[in-house]
């Protein structure tokens, strides 16, 4: 049995491959040269890119503290404008409910009825007029077709003169806004009346 000596292995590996092993890392040269060349050296390079990710850190951290703030100013403006949705109809009805306390305090002092029955009838177009205004429309009711989407039948009441389900009264009456009913229009129906 042949007995090698580390030092054989050694003398059979090519003296290039054996240099080259013993330029890694980059010699002091090829450093010099990369810096003659215009090229950041390693260190640089790391510096740099700390750098880099420290100011996308920071402009992270000011783009949330910004979406945070914009946040919670639209959230208090959204609040702001819930609260106060009403104001421009409450203002528009003032005019309307000062000219009711007038006829009130007018019926009180005279006993003139169709002055206060006038004056009354000014102030409910005066109102309507604010709710029209406002996109809140009356409902049309009497001689109509019976709608269950627009109407509510609080009774019913034969009638010779009507088609059966037609609205021969309104009791109350509705509205809708934009469209939507906000409050159905409470009528009486007609039916058929009763044979004999």
């Amino acid at each position: 049995m042949n007995e090698e000596h580390p030092t054989d292995h050694a003398s059979q590996i090519p003296g290039d491959f054996v240099e080259g092993v013993h330029e890694y890392p980059a010699s002091a040269s090829d450093q010099v040269s990369a810096a003659q060349s215009g090229e950041p050296s390693a260190e640089e390079r790391v510096q740099q890119l700390i750098e880099e990710r420290d100011a996308a850190r920071d402009q992270t951290l000011r783009a949330q503290a910004e979406l945070e703030n914009y946040r919670k100013r639209s959230n208090r403006e959204r609040d702001e404008e819930r609260r106060y949705a009403a104001l421009p109809i409450v203002r528009d009805l003032l005019p309307g409910l000062d000219n009711l306390q007038r006829a009130i305090d007018a019926a009180r002092h005279t006993d003139d009825l169709s002055a206060m029955l006038q004056g009354v009838e000014m102030v409910s177009a005066q109102i309507n007029e604010v709710l029209i205004r406002h996109g809140a429309v009356p409902i049309l009711s009497v001689g109509e077709p019976f709608d269950p989407n627009k109407h509510e039948a609080i009774q019913q009441m034969p009638s010779a003169d009507h088609p059966p389900m037609t609205v021969l009264d309104e009791v109350e009456r509705g509205y809708t806004l934009n469209d939507r009913v906000i409050r159905p229009s409470k009528v009486i129906v007609s039916v058929t009346p009763p044979a004999g």
